[in-house]
């Protein structure tokens, strides 16, 4: 059994950088520009993460942002409409490619045969009333149900109605067709799911192998807990805990071991590969982005302990409400609270935190200045303040660099 031994601080280095670089945030644009751009990247990262808090630009536009230059929110609702992605749920609700669609449908199955449950005791009789009113009539927004509250011919109330789109969704019966922020719009399958799509129902096998090549790809490496990451059954886990022991007898796979005791999987040869090479530049990236969503792994990998506080009660926290984590050459090297205002299209810093490190601090605020002139125009502000920095002594430093942008 092959396995390769993380020792020194120039071999953790490289798996920081491998799994950098499997994520596209190292390179320059990794996935080309715009609309193309998104299109290749979510088929390479596997999923975008749908989020409803606004106080900057939602999750699922801002993964998006920091891996394809010159993309524009609206282009997410875009691919929704061509049928590049669809809407689903992995861990969280997402979008997906649409060329994974099939590997949504054991889930779909679970519910819909009631080995798992969404909302305990569906309502049927009204699941079924909805489904042949989108039948005959089209598609419904969710807006349709929630504006409709006075008794009127083909018309439920809006929490009971509401419950039955979203199970019949969950099911696979609907499907998302169109957003308008967070009003969704539900079809019939049928009518939604491009006819070139395969719509089998995968082996436990293929699925396995789905999740094994995908991780990989998308991660440069994974535990074996990192590859069924918040997926419950456990036939699937069997399943691709086989799949990988296989793999690793085959010698297709081999396994990496850091000086702490954990275990990662990785291709064979895939440690040597050749890596893009370091930039001096910041990304700001969403709590929600791909790359840092497993804590445990961030922790492990790159010594970043990350909690998102928006759920911590206010008293409580440590760094805000929203804090945005900084990406340096290829360490977290420090987390920002802001806040856009949309009607007065400022951007208020509330804290930036640097982590102690040993880069040359004017090189780091020379990249966060630049980070920040991108990010504030993405989030269609044309001014940025900041109140409050750690450490002290760089908040001179940081005023005079963003005064320009005030």
């Amino acid at each position: 059994m092959t396995m390769i031994e993380i020792r020194r601080p120039k071999e953790l280095a490289r798996l920081r950088r491998l799994a950098l670089a499997a994520q596209g945030l190292l390179q320059a644009q990794p996935y080309g520009c715009g609309l193309a751009g998104a299109r290749k990247a979510i088929n390479h990262i596997g999923y975008v993460q749908i989020d409803t808090i606004s106080v900057v630009e939602r999750a699922h536009h801002h993964v998006f942002y920091s891996r394809v230059p010159k993309f524009k929110p609206a282009m997410t609702n875009q691919m929704l409409l061509d049928g590049d992605i669809f809407e689903y749920w992995t861990h969280a609700a997402a979008f997906l490619p649409i060329a994974d669609f099939r590997f949504s449908l054991p889930y779909k199955h679970a519910i819909k045969s009631g080995q798992t449950h969404w909302y305990k005791t569906p309502d049927k009789k009204l699941m079924g009333e909805l489904l042949a009113r989108i039948r005959s009539d089209g598609p419904i927004r969710s807006r349709d149900l929630e504006t409709n509250t006075t008794k009127r011919a083909g018309w439920w109330d809006w929490k009971p109605a509401k419950k039955a789109l979203e199970q019949m969704y969950m099911e696979g019966d609907l499907m998302v067709c169109d957003r308008e922020g967070f009003q969704k719009t539900y079809d019939l399958t049928e009518r939604v799911l491009p006819a070139h799509v395969n719509s089998q129902i995968p082996s436990m096998e293929e699925f396995a192998a789905h999740i094994v090549d995908k991780q990989l790809r998308c991660h440069g490496f994974a535990s074996l807990k990192g590859l069924t990451y918040q997926r419950r059954s456990a036939e699937l886990r069997k399943a691709v805990k086989a799949l990988v022991n296989e793999r690793v007898s085959q010698r297709t796979l081999e396994q990496v071991q850091l000086s702490s005791g954990e275990v990662f999987i990785m291709e064979t040869g895939a440690f040597e590969r050749l890596l893009p090479r370091l930039n001096s530049r910041m990304l700001i990236l969403s709590p929600f982005d791909n790359s840092l969503i497993q804590r445990e792994r961030l922790k492990v990998l790159f010594q970043y302990d990350y909690q998102l506080e928006c759920y911590v009660p206010a008293p409580k926290r440590q760094y805000g409400y929203f804090c945005l984590p900084l990406l340096y050459r290829d360490e977290f090297i420090g987390r920002m609270d802001c806040k856009a205002h949309r009607k007065t299209s400022h951007l208020e810093i509330k804290l930036l935190h640097f982590e102690q490190h040993n880069y040359d601090e004017g090189l780091v605020i020379t990249a966060f200045v630049d980070a920040i002139i991108q990010f504030f125009h993405f989030q269609k502000c044309d001014s940025v303040s900041l109140t409050k920095v750690h450490p002290k002594h760089l908040t001179q430093r940081l005023h005079s660099a963003l005064k320009p942008l005030g």
